[in-house]
């Protein structure tokens, strides 16, 4: 049993508590569909950007290969790596739902290399290879990160969804329903008792 005193006052406000409360509900349900239909685009797009990135380890694996035949493994860990401000890195931010996601691209600029000893094609190519693998990498990094913030959001919301469904509504239900129960039984008392009331009045008089 309810603690709060039926009153219809106190009934009108429950009610527009629960009508709150179902409005609530309604934009967790959509919210939890628009991070879903999010989450399946950019699973797409993951998976499209692995094939890319399975390509790209192939073709790295097949300079490696031919340039370690050309130079061995010592000749090839001698070989001058390009320099760090070499590689460019671009971010940028968008907000789905207040969850942020992220586009990142990598860049090659030219800069200043040190000179070989030995110079080859094979080397440039392994160089190349490598540098478009790393681009695509920073690529997925951004994605998988996408994927575990809109998912982290969506188990958020379902559990809140969950909570308002099958909690939170239907004991404001229950509360409401008795309240209304109670105050047609005082409505019903009222009534009752004017009746008697007119009853005794008729009877007592002369």
């Amino acid at each position: 049993m309810s603690d709060i005193t039926a009153t219809r006052s106190v009934a009108i406000a429950l009610a527009e508590e629960r009508q709150a409360m179902q409005e609530g509900y309604v934009f967790l349900d959509e919210k939890c569909l628009l991070l879903a239909g999010a989450m399946l685009r950019e699973l797409r797009r993951f998976d499209e950007a692995g094939g890319r990135l399975r390509a790209l380890q192939s073709s790295a694996a097949a300079a490696l290969g031919a340039a370690l035949r050309r130079h061995g493994l010592e000749g090839l860990q001698c070989y001058p790596a390009s320099p760090h401000e070499a590689i460019t890195l671009s971010v940028r931010q968008r907000l789905l739902l207040n969850v942020p996601l992220l586009e990142a691209s990598a860049g090659h600029e030219a800069a200043a290399t040190p000179e070989p000893a030995y110079s080859s094609p094979e080397a440039e190519d392994c160089r190349t290879a490598f540098s478009a693998l790393t681009q695509q990498l920073v690529v997925m990094a951004a994605m998988s990160g996408n994927l575990a913030r809109l998912y982290r959001d969506y188990r958020r919301s379902v559990r809140r969804v969950r909570a308002l469904q099958d909690v939170l509504l239907p004991e404001l239900d229950s509360e409401i329903q008795e309240i209304e129960t109670q105050l047609e039984e005082l409505e019903r008392d009222e009534v009752l008792g004017a009746r008697w009331r007119t009853m005794g009045n008729a009877y007592s008089r002369p």
